[in-house]
């Protein structure tokens, strides 16, 4: 199955993927009702982790996929699915403002590792559109492991060269 397949079967589906986007907002909104002031003690925090992750993995996957086909296939907004690209950011957003209401979302564990991860994507994206735009064509004997090396630690010192601009406060 690839890909495309997986999304028009979603598109052909849609109570599937509106079930998930909605349970996961009235989920976090549920136990900021339930657990209001102790959203950073230890059962409520686990449970914002786990409907962060659930939710912010495909928010982060459709806003990639947007800005890829949008950038790179040059496809027209008209052609953006509501399902797969909308729905999901809209769900991430909500379940962010929900879970904030009640909680720091630093003391949330494993919410640094989610924004370390939308860093290095927009970081390759915007390294890829770069290249993509200026055009530079290379011919070289050079073994493509070199090359991932190369991307790697270029990505490396960037995600490096950040973390100190953002502590440096």
């Amino acid at each position: 199955m690839t890909l495309a397949e997986f999304f028009t079967l979603l598109g052909d589906n849609p109570s599937i993927i509106l079930a998930y986007f909605f349970l996961i907002p009235l989920t976090a909104f549920l136990a900021g009702i339930l657990g209001k002031g102790e959203g950073d003690e230890s059962p409520w925090s686990y449970l914002y982790s786990v409907l962060i992750y659930l939710v912010c993995v495909p928010g982060i996957f459709a806003i990639t996929l947007s800005i890829y086909l949008f950038l790179f296939e040059r496809r027209s907004i008209f052609d953006t699915n509501v399902y797969t690209q909308i729905l999901p950011v809209v769900s991430m957003i909500a379940t962010l403002l929900l879970i904030r209401k009640n909680v720091n979302l630093d003391r949330i564990p494993g919410f640094g590792k989610m924004s370390a991860l939308v860093l290095m994507i927009t970081m390759a994206l915007g390294f890829m559109w770069i290249i993509d735009k200026t055009r530079i064509y290379v011919f070289s004997y050079l073994p493509f492991q070199y090359v991932i090396g190369i991307f790697i630690v270029i990505m490396v010192v960037f995600r490096l060269s950040f973390s100190r601009m953002l502590n440096q406060k």
